[in-house]
């Protein structure tokens, strides 16, 4: 029997994720993967250093408690209708096993964080892709029940584009859809809405947030769900023993608890972004207006793949991404003021 013969079918027959690049040599300016280009509150590695020299002999709190006790305040909730978990990706993968089977059906808008995909197929699940319209909103489609649905995602901002779905349409998508609705809000902080609050009027509404993005913690990987109560019972039975360590909780507690830092921070990312928008679009890219820390951008002349490998070429990562029934683009991260005119310097001289 061949090595692949001892796995899942399912397993066997997917392609599994592909994260960005992360080049492990050579000196790259790294606008692709969305990450933070400053450093995170000064707070987080005072707390880290703490923990490391109080010992990591014993086991973390399985439940991150401080960080849930810190982060229900600020966010408004109790510290029981927070769920943390190894990055928002461990929180997805939780929330996926938890209520879809082999065979059930998975709802996810296209294009968006290919991982939804992944998740389905590792379940064994089906995955029903819905298009957005040219516009980046939602079809009617998206909204109609179904009595085979198990669960929806829904990225808000949506990756790759950054575009944001109104409150509205959020709180008639959960009354409409007979399942859980998971609002990933990754890049929320980024935006000039978010949808925390609504989890408390609908039962089947869950939002997962990530420290990776706005709070400069891509190496830490901490991740975190709100829900009511009796949804986070049961998605405890689903996570690993102790899927926070020490060092996470401890830097997550800090990070969340520097909302001044975050608040500088994200007016920071929000003006570099209107900058590197009107600056792509003097130079003949259309670029689709984002609530995130990246853009969605193509060129009017220029393919994006030809100018990803230029770029790449000269040291400078960005995104190039090609979506089935859509076409290709470039997303491009916010990075520093320097790294962003590294880019548009770049560009100019190829465009």
């Amino acid at each position: 029997m061949s090595e692949s013969g001892y796995f899942r079918p399912e397993i066997t027959a997917m392609a599994g994720y592909t994260p960005g690049e992360q080049p492990q040599g050579g000196k790259f300016i790294k606008l692709n993967t969305n990450e933070n280009p400053y450093p995170p509150s000064p707070r987080v590695v005072q707390a880290i250093r703490h923990t490391l020299e109080s010992g990591l002999v014993r086991y973390p709190d399985p439940l991150a408690t401080a960080f849930r006790q810190r982060a229900a305040e600020v966010l408004g909730v109790e510290p029981d209708w927070i769920l943390c978990g190894n990055g928002s990706d461990d929180i997805l993968t939780i929330v996926t096993r938890a209520f879809v089977g082999s065979g059930q059906l998975l709802r996810l808008p296209s294009p968006s964080y290919v991982l939804y995909h992944t998740l389905a197929q590792i379940q064994g699940a089906r995955a029903e892709e819905v298009d957005f319209r040219e516009d980046w909103t939602l079809p009617e489609s998206f909204f109609q029940a179904s009595p085979e649905l198990r669960l929806a995602f829904l990225p808000n901002p949506n990756s790759p584009s950054g575009t944001l779905v109104s409150r509205e349409k959020v709180g008639e998508l959960t009354r409409r859809l007979p399942c859980p609705l998971l609002l990933d809000e990754a890049y929320a902080d980024f935006a000039d809405t978010a949808c925390v609050d609504l989890v408390r009027e609908h039962e089947r509404l869950l939002v997962s947030r990530t420290l990776s993005k706005s709070y400069a913690l891509a190496g830490l990987r901490f991740g975190f769900l709100i829900a009511q109560p009796q949804l986070i019972r049961q998605l405890v039975k689903v996570k690993d023993s102790y899927n926070c360590d020490a060092l996470a909780i401890a830097g997550a507690t800090a990070a969340i608890d520097d909302q001044a830092w975050l608040r500088e921070n994200v007016a920071r990312v929000r003006a570099t972004r209107q900058r590197l928008t009107t600056a792509l679009a003097e130079l003949g890219f259309a670029v689709v207006p984002s609530h995130a820390n990246f853009v969605w951008c193509r060129h009017g002349e220029r393919p994006s793949r030809e100018l990803y490998e230029q770029l790449k070429r000269n040291g400078l990562l960005v995104r190039y991404m090609d979506y089935p029934r859509w076409g290709d683009g470039l997303r491009i991260s916010v990075g520093t003021d320097a790294q962003q005119d590294a880019l548009l310097a770049l560009l100019k001289a190829r465009v």
